[in-house]
Order: structure tokens, then sequence, then C-alpha cells
């Protein structure tokens, strides 16, 4: 349970520092179960009210996820600026992806110390 809300409390706006893949495939999997319990919220609210939800849920976590993101990335070595990579079509959100996935480095690099598990 730490792990599942430690991005929201702890590191909301927190761009600094790595986070390492399970913290980043934790964080990804509460965020699906949110966007399961909101889907399911909307439909029960009806059309109009459900998507105001989902539009707020959604800006709420937009700076956590990217913030989550960018400590991804530097956990392997990068720039939080490769995040842009995404906005290119098709290839962008599957490089950025392959990124997420890579193991981090070991030990210190120009970001920081090696998260614990």
């Amino acid at each position: 349970m730490k792990y599942l809300l430690d991005p929201l409390v702890k590191h909301y706006a927190d761009f600094s520092g790595r986070a390492n893949r399970k913290q980043f495939w934790l964080y990804a999997l509460w965020l699906c179960v949110v966007y399961i319990v909101i889907g399911i919220l909307s439909a029960a609210l009806g059309e109009k009210a459900g998507n105001a939800v989902i539009a707020l849920v959604g800006l709420a976590l937009i700076v956590p996820n990217l913030a989550m993101i960018v400590r991804r990335l530097h956990d392997t070595d990068r720039s939080g600026w490769w995040v842009l990579i995404s906005f290119l079509p098709l290839i962008g959100g599957l490089i950025l992806f392959v990124f997420e996935v890579l193991p981090g480095t070991p030990g210190e690099n120009r970001f920081g110390s090696q998260p614990q598990n």
C-alpha cells in the first residue's frame, strides 16, 4: 500500500530524483484501478456528470503522472525532457514505453542515488 500512495502523498509535484520500475508500475496499476472506478462511477452518474468527473480526475492527475514519468526517466539516466517524445505520432509513445521498461542505472547517476525497493 505504501508504494501505491507515495507518488500522490510524498511526490505529487516532485520532478527531481528517481523512481525505480517497481514504484513506476505499481503507480500505473493504481492509476488503472482509479480510472476503472471512475468509469463505473461515471456510468452510474450519467453521461454529463460522468464526463465532468473524468475530466476533473484527469486534471488532478496530470502533474503526478508527469512527475512519475520524469522520475522514471531519471532512473534510466535520461532527462525529463524525453517525455516530449510522446508527442511524435505512433512511435513517440512506443519509445517512451521502452524507456520506462528499461532497468535503471545501478548506483548513483546524475539525478541522485538508486531508489530503494
